[in-house]
């Protein structure tokens, strides 16, 4: 039997995408190699969102002291390749600013165009805020996912974590019969 391959084709809707991409975040708390000393992720409800999907504030500790970081998190579930003009009308920076927050980050389903990762270097290096613009394509997210929490797979990833389990069993089986 071969591995079980992860895949955002299991998620059906840009609502449950949404969630998935919560859920993540939710679980970095949990991680205990991280330096990461609390999450928060709320969701910014049904209907239109302004550009603002998910607000995730983080607090950190390095050993000295604390600091806290916060998020805009926009999920783009469309089945093309993100660009500048898919996104909302709203002026990014703009949008940061209003939530008092230390960046943007662009979650999406399939791939960013280099037009919009293009803009995103340019707001990297000219922005007079110093705030941190990111996007994930969908296998930028996979691989987090792969390292997250097993209850994200078993909720999101039916298919994948069935697989997965039968081919856990098998090896285990197979060291036993040995």
């Amino acid at each position: 039997m071969k591995p079980p391959i992860l895949s955002l084709d299991e998620i059906k809707s840009d609502k449950q995408f949404e969630e998935l991409v919560a859920a993540y975040f939710r679980s970095r708390r949990s991680k205990k190699s991280s330096n990461i000393d609390k999450v928060e992720v709320n969701h910014s409800g049904v209907g239109p969102d302004g550009g603002k999907d998910i607000l995730v504030d983080l607090q950190f500790s390095d050993g000295i002291g604390g600091f806290n970081r916060r998020w805009v998190v926009q999920c783009k579930f469309h089945n093309s390749n993100i660009s500048p003009a898919t996104l909302n009308d709203n002026n990014i920076p703009t949008l940061i600013h209003s939530y008092n927050a230390h960046g943007y980050l662009l979650v999406c389903r399939k791939n960013p165009t280099s037009k919009l990762t293009a803009m995103f270097d340019r707001l990297n290096q000219n922005c007079t805020f110093k705030y941190r613009y990111e996007v994930w394509s969908g296998n930028m997210l996979l691989g987090q996912l792969l390292i997250a929490d097993e209850k994200i797979k078993k909720q999101f990833f039916p298919v994948y974590y069935h697989k997965e389990k039968l081919l856990e069993n098998k090896k285990t089986t197979k060291k036993k019969t040995k």
